[in-house]
């Protein structure tokens, strides 16, 4: 394991436990490396309350609540859909915040208008905020897989977590 993405996770810990807040996290292309990241941390039971490894379309339908209408029109990888699956893991959880990703981590898969590195991150919490991220990374699968997990954690710091931004 990543000895930053621990750090990281360390300090999210650490700053949702501030907040009296529990996270809750909807994988597709990280495959549940942000919840692994997350309970690697001792005591993270305290703030973390479950992780959905949506890899299919069909789990982001019945685990998290998707349209499908949302995937056939914008795809599995766009910022419809990574709305709608943190949405669906907030609102399928006793979690404060969600963190959602959806993604191309190659080497195939990807098309000209989303190529391989294309990621979309999303974060919500029960106040109504919500922020989307599209994210071009480089590298192999591992390293755009690792900057997904980095960019998503660090994106719950950088964003607040919790006002109506």
């Amino acid at each position: 394991m990543d000895g930053h993405l621990l750090e990281l996770a360390g300090r999210l810990g650490q700053f949702l436990s501030g907040q009296g807040a529990v996270i809750v996290t909807a994988e597709s292309c990280t495959g549940g490396w942000i919840a692994q990241t997350i309970t690697e941390i001792p005591g993270s039971s305290a703030w973390f309350d479950r992780g959905f490894v949506t890899y299919s379309n069909l789990a982001k339908v019945e685990m998290l609540g998707v349209n499908p209408q949302t995937l056939e029109r914008y795809g599995a990888v766009s910022k419809e859909t990574a709305t709608e699956m943190v949405a669906g893991a907030l609102a399928r959880s006793d979690a404060d915040i969600a963190i959602a990703v959806t993604g191309v981590a190659g080497p195939d898969g990807g098309t000209p208008d989303k190529p391989v590195g294309t990621v979309f991150i999303a974060w919500t919490n029960k106040g109504g905020g919500l922020r989307v991220a599209k994210k071009q990374f480089s590298g192999d699968r591992h390293q755009i897989r690792a900057q997904t997990v980095k960019i998503a954690l660090e994106g719950v710091f950088q964003w607040g977590g919790f006002s109506n931004t």
